[in-house]
């Protein structure tokens, strides 16, 4: 992630426009991912993203500049982004941004990118289970290599708070791929079995 000089930081909170626009172009796409992710939806998460640099905007002034700006920044994301999936009360993420290895000539094939596409949804299918906190937490811990105590001040939670709550989070999540792996399994070798009949 971008960072941004300390100066400019210094010019936002003493009201200069200009530096407030640098500081938007420098952190759009990451508060946007994040948004994203936990939304799941473009427009929702241009929303957010906006509705982000608006509190920033009004609350500069509490800033610490003791604490990295990204992480004050992405906190007020994720915190909106809680708020509004309590509002719906539906747990969406998108998964487009899922990192993964490239084959070794840049370019999967058909059938690897078919899987790959089945992968992800059944990713995001997993992401959906979890509350808006855990969500945020794995997001902010697998997307955005948060430490424990970022994330623990960022989302207002003791520190094993956090550690319990991404330990569960991979073990429900763990389990549950592995119980959908079977079950695709299985549906797969009766579909074979039955077109050999």
């Amino acid at each position: 992630m971008n960072n941004l000089e300390p100066e400019v930081l210094n010019q936002v909170h003493q009201g200069n426009q200009e530096a407030f626009t640098q500081l938007v172009e420098t952190y759009q796409r990451p508060v946007y991912n994040l948004c994203y992710r936990m939304l799941g939806d473009q427009d929702e998460a241009e929303d957010a993203s906006q509705e982000t640099f608006l509190r920033v905007y009004k609350n500069i002034k509490h800033y610490d500049n003791k604490r990295p700006f990204s992480t004050w920044l992405l906190s007020i994301a994720a915190h909106h982004c809680i708020d509004q999936i309590r509002k719906r009360r539906m747990v969406i993420v998108s998964m487009d941004a899922l990192p993964y290895i490239d084959p070794p000539d840049g370019q999967p094939g058909p059938e690897a990118s078919f899987y790959l596409m089945e992968d992800q949804k059944r990713v995001q299918a997993l992401l959906k289970t979890l509350n808006p906190y855990d969500r945020a937490a794995v997001v902010m811990y697998y997307w955005y290599d948060f430490s424990y105590e970022e994330i623990a001040q960022n989302l207002s939670l003791s520190l094993s708070a956090v550690k319990s709550r991404l330990h569960r989070a991979r073990l429900g999540m763990a389990q549950t791929w592995s119980d959908q792996k079977g079950s695709n399994f299985l549906l797969e070798r009766k579909a074979h079995e039955s077109s050999a009949l």
